[in-house]
């Protein structure tokens, strides 16, 4: 009999969020029948290829309750009268005191109309991100009396307060998430960790085709260095802007970033300031097979993810198993799941966050040493072709979907 889920998502579809579309789309093809629910409507003026594979239906939630006041109204007396409205009120205002916001005023609001608007032949709620899609589906799962359960993965793990995180945790059936340290953590707030676990997202290698053998390129080629990201504080784009104005000026090379957010005409104000504006493509963002070819006319990849202020943080970015996946030598820092990817020296390079010194001294071996370069690029590649496969996630979700969960 195949399994019908209700998957929750911040918003759909998004491009910078590959990783959650390969998983609906591996899904389906394992034969979930999936509704998908978004809290908000997409803001991308594009879609990737998947998106367009994607066969499973799309609701959209109130983004905000008076953009559609009837709607949240019908929900709300629908779900008046029923055996646990009053019992999911009183846990919403245990969450309330402790955060009273208007937001979670509107993960209330939001869960009547899920709970009206369920397809009725729905038996598993599954929420992608802990934080705001979790709750929701908390409320959802306790007004309809279906079972929930979760995938973490950085923002919304580190910015969540202890005390959610830890009632989520009680409640949900179980929770999957991308890092050994976001496991480690997420199990330290709970007295059954056997409910966490670790699923790498892994890359999809037919529909991200690998390549044979890295780019050549002579001693004297300008050597081309790619990130792909959004422009927001966690990405650490400034360091690496400061990291390339560092470098001898006798060297060529040409920065290519990848990518849209809110801090792009800040970065592009600070490469005209450090003279490095002539060196830098700003292409924005773009649909898979595009970043593809960058991938593929790029030498060296880089990622400067720090912890911000609010903690939060990168987990393990796809975009770096991308890159080796096109046998390309990266650059990241030393933070969250990228050292269970890149192994210093050997698989590629690592740096402490916001080490602009550092940074620049890692570009400059790379890119004076080609030879070097390759070697790294070719251990990156059989590591993560090896390691970091779409298919065994897939597997360990199926089988908890299912009812027996095996990591």
């Amino acid at each position: 009999m195949t399994k019908s889920i209700a998957l929750v998502l911040k918003g759909y579809p998004r491009l910078s969020e590959t990783f959650i579309a390969q998983e609906i789309h591996a899904l389906e093809q394992q034969g979930f029948a999936i509704t998908l629910i978004s809290l908000r409507h997409p803001t991308d003026h594009t879609v990737h290829p998947i998106h367009r594979e994607i066969k499973a239906p799309v609701v959209y939630l109130p983004e905000y309750l008076h953009h559609e006041p009837r709607r949240v109204i019908r929900s709300f007396w629908a779900q008046l009268f029923r055996p646990h409205f009053w019992s999911v009120l009183r846990l919403w205002w245990q969450d309330f005191r402790r955060d009273p916001t208007l937001n979670r005023i509107r993960r209330l609001g939001q869960s009547w109309v899920l709970a009206t608007e369920l397809p009725p032949d729905t038996q598993q709620l599954y929420a992608h991100f802990i934080h705001t899609p979790g709750s929701v589906t908390r409320y959802t799962s306790h007004l309809t009396g279906i079972p929930w359960s979760a995938s973490a993965h950085a923002k919304d793990i580190w910015t969540t307060p202890r005390w959610d995180l830890a009632d989520k945790l009680a409640d949900l059936a179980w929770l999957t998430t991308c890092t050994e340290s976001n496991q480690h953590y997420l199990q330290s707030l709970t007295p059954a960790p056997e409910k966490v676990m670790l699923v790498y997202h892994g890359l999809d290698f037919n529909r991200f085709p690998i390549v044979a053998e890295p780019r050549e390129t002579a001693p004297s080629d300008q050597v081309q260095i790619l990130s792909v990201g959004r422009a927001v504080p966690k990405k650490g784009y400034d360091v690496i802007l400061e990291a390339l104005a560092k470098l001898p000026s006798e060297l060529s090379w040409h920065f290519t970033h990848i990518g849209q957010g809110p801090e792009l005409a800040k970065l592009q104000n600070l490469a005209e300031q450090l003279g490095i504006a002539d060196k830098v493509t700003w292409l924005g963002a773009q649909s898979q097979q595009r970043v593809l070819n960058q991938y593929r006319q790029a030498d060296i990849f880089i990622l400067g993810s720090r912890i911000t202020e609010d903690g939060d943080r990168d987990g393990l970015p796809n975009v770096l198993m991308e890159a080796q996946s096109q046998h390309i030598a990266c650059i990241a820092t030393a933070i969250s799941g990228i050292p269970e990817l890149i192994i210093d020296q050997q698989t590629g390079l690592l740096v402490p966050p916001e080490d602009i010194n550092a940074t620049s001294q890692a570009l400059q071996q790379l890119i004076t040493q080609p030879e070097w370069r390759q070697t790294l690029a070719e251990a990156g590649y059989k590591r993560v072709t090896s390691h970091f496969s779409l298919q065994q996630g897939i597997a360990t979700l199926a089988s908890c979907f299912a009812g027996s969960c095996k990591s």
